[in-house]
């Protein structure tokens, strides 16, 4: 009789049934779209839904559908060939409140996502899409650091009323020149206490000047160039995430990849990409609404220290002061909290110290007063002219917020009038991510079209099914029943790993078909070696109940000690590699746990289903 465990043939029953419901997703695939998001100030609703279907019934453009898809429109076609059409209607008739990209779209059934059942992305190689590979400018980044340095150190000496400073940069660093040793030697001392990450020495001396060196520790520079490009990848992250599900990593001390799979639209891409941003804080000029009113009409004059600025929501125009109090560069962190006293929407805000002394000047004279947050974006914009792309600039500045100042504060102070809490959180968002740390540049630019993508999952595809066949057909041949068996547990060994890459929501690339072909040549030799310990038990006399028990058991060891090794190796490929090398090894992974648990506990419990009840004579092995 058969004394396999029942509770493994619970276990083996669950993860099948679990394996085969996560997998099926992907005989789900995906499909042309045009995906439409809002930009600042817009909104997805029912009213857009009808606009965008109206657009294409009157361009007669065929269409499969038009839905609401979180803070999304989703534009569903029938072909690829239609997409460009449709994204260039849309983008027209809708106007630069949206954007509307090219994109595929899950046909996954709604019972299956209500339970988290995915199909997994593809990767660039196989969907299509662009790829970027973006520089920092890190010398941009030293100028704007030693900028700030500079003008730290002009105002330690204002404070300290340290007479006659002059501060400048030289190839050698920030240079300070006082008038005397004594005030040289102070002025040292205080830039210490308020900047320890500089490196101070003595320069150059005169009569009347004696010079301070300052130059930023090379700890410090590393420091700041790690976080530059940390938040360049935060910005780019949260930019693009309206062209689909973009992959974003960092490459080296300096480069950025961007890839956005299943989007053709580069030039969208180049516009979200190399926009730039700044954010300032004005105050409001004291002049009446109705000044402000008639500047815009063009029957007033503002006055020589204003400006006129539009409100990004209402559209109101107002009057800011030119003078800019602080800017977003002086920005440490902003989150979106309810007012502890009122309970309202606002956002928290801290400034460096430079900043916070400059926002305390100020609203120490001006309690009572509204501010006016400023955002500035530098939108690139390429046109093609005589066959050549042409790129220019448009700027675009508008009022976010504003605000009363209700008491003076330094660095850190909140900004209230906001609408909702999820206002309250773009808020933050743009106050945090707005603008990049320091100006990216396109180094290299990829497009792989669909029908490429589609030519590489073909080829996959043939790969898995022909490495599949061949060694169902020779285990099947060989091995007889047990080796009818085995083919089942790899077929089975299939499933469980495209569920498990499904559920991670894991990447699926070239490398990882790859990486899942091998793991199906390397499954079957776990069944080799069990069926061949069966057959050594058989010739030494045993009964084929306890040659099927001892076989499993003394080949557990072996195939262990096999699966562990190539787990290492796995894991160094993954610890040191990066990219398609990494999605490998991933794969590899996943495909080891997956085909020791398929080769030995699937088929065993298979083997006991098939023999457990019957007096067994002989096995076909």
């Amino acid at each position: 009789m058969n004394e396999f465990p029942r509770w493994k043939y619970a276990l083996v029953a669950v993860a099948l049934f679990f394996g085969f419901l996560y997998a099926l997703p992907n005989l789900f695939p995906k499909e042309p779209a045009v995906q439409i998001s809002a930009n600042r100030g817009f909104t997805v609703d029912t009213a857009l839904k009808e606009k965008a279907q109206g657009i294409l019934e009157t361009k007669k453009i065929a269409f499969k559908s038009v839905e609401l898809d979180g803070e999304r429109l989703l534009v569903r076609l029938g072909s690829t060939e239609v997409q460009p059409t449709a994204a260039e209607a849309l983008h027209e008739g809708l106007g630069e409140g949206y954007t509307a990209a090219l994109n595929l779209a899950s046909t996954v059934p709604h019972w299956l996502t209500a339970i988290y059942a995915h199909s997994m992305p593809l990767g660039l190689d196989l969907q299509g899409g662009v790829h970027f590979l973006m520089e920092v400018d890190q010398k941009s980044v030293l100028d704007k650091q030693e900028i700030q340095y500079s003008d730290e150190i002009a105002q330690i000496a204002r404070d300290k009323k340290i007479p006659g400073v002059s501060v400048s940069r030289s190839p050698q660093g920030i240079v300070a020149v006082a008038r005397s040793a004594a005030d040289r030697d102070r002025l040292a001392v205080e830039v210490g206490k308020v900047a320890p990450e500089l490196q101070i020495s003595n320069g150059n001396a005169t009569d009347n000047a004696f010079s301070l060196v300052a130059k930023i520790s090379d700890v410090k520079l590393r420091e700041i160039a790690r976080d530059t490009i940390r938040q360049n990848v935060g910005t780019l992250r949260n930019r693009i995430s309206s062209l689909g599900e973009p992959v974003i990593a960092q490459q080296g001390d300096s480069r950025i990849v961007v890839e956005l799979p299943g989007v053709q639209d580069t030039v969208q891409a180049k516009i979200l990409l190399g926009a730039t941003a700044t954010l300032e804080w004005h105050a409001v000029d004291p002049s009446s609404p109705t000044l402000a009113a008639e500047v815009a009409r063009g029957t007033a004059s503002a006055p020589a220290d204003a400006r006129l600025y539009y409100h990004r929501t209402s559209g109101s125009p107002h009057l800011l002061k030119k003078k800019t109090i602080v800017t977003g560069d002086d920005l440490v962190s902003a989150a979106s909290i309810p007012d502890p006293t009122t309970g309202t929407p606002a956002v928290s805000m801290k400034l460096n110290a430079k900043g916070g002394q400059r926002m305390l000047d100020f609203t120490m004279g001006n309690v009572g007063k509204p501010m006016a947050v400023v955002y500035t974006e530098r939108i690139p914009e390429v046109k093609t002219v005589d066959g050549k792309e042409v790129r220019t600039f448009k700027t675009k500045e508008e009022i976010i917020s504003i605000a009363t100042i209700q008491g003076v504060f330094g660095p850190q102070f909140q900004t209230t009038g906001l609408d909702s809490m999820k206002e309250a959180s773009e808020l933050a968002l743009l106050l945090k991510a707005g603008s990049l740390a320091a100006p990216v540049d396109i180094v290299e630019e990829r497009v792989i079209g669909p029908s490429l993508g589609a030519d590489n999952i073909g080829k996959g595809v043939f790969a898995v099914i022909l490495a599949v066949l061949l060694v169902v057909v020779f285990v099947g041949i060989y091995y007889k029943l047990f080796g009818l068996i085995a083919d089942v547990g790899l077929l089975l060994n299939l499933v469980l790993l495209v569920a498990i890459l499904s559920i991670f929501g894991a990447t699926l690339t070239l490398p990882g078909i790859a990486g899942i072909v091998l793991t199906l040549g390397m499954a079957i030799d776990a069944n080799v070696l069990i069926c061949e310990r069966i057959r050594e038990e058989l010739r030494n006399g045993s009964t084929p109940m306890a040659a099927i028990s001892r076989g499993y058991d003394k080949a557990w060891a072996t195939i262990l000690d096999a699966n562990v090794t190539h787990l290492i190796a796995a894991f160094g490929l993954m610890a040191f590699g990066s990219g398609p090398i990494k999605g490998f090894a991933i794969t590899l992974a996943i495909g080891i746990v997956t085909s020791m648990f398929t080769s030995v506990m699937v088929t065993h419990v298979l083997v006991g289903l098939i023999f457990g009840g019957r007096r067994v004579k002989t096995l076909s092995v």
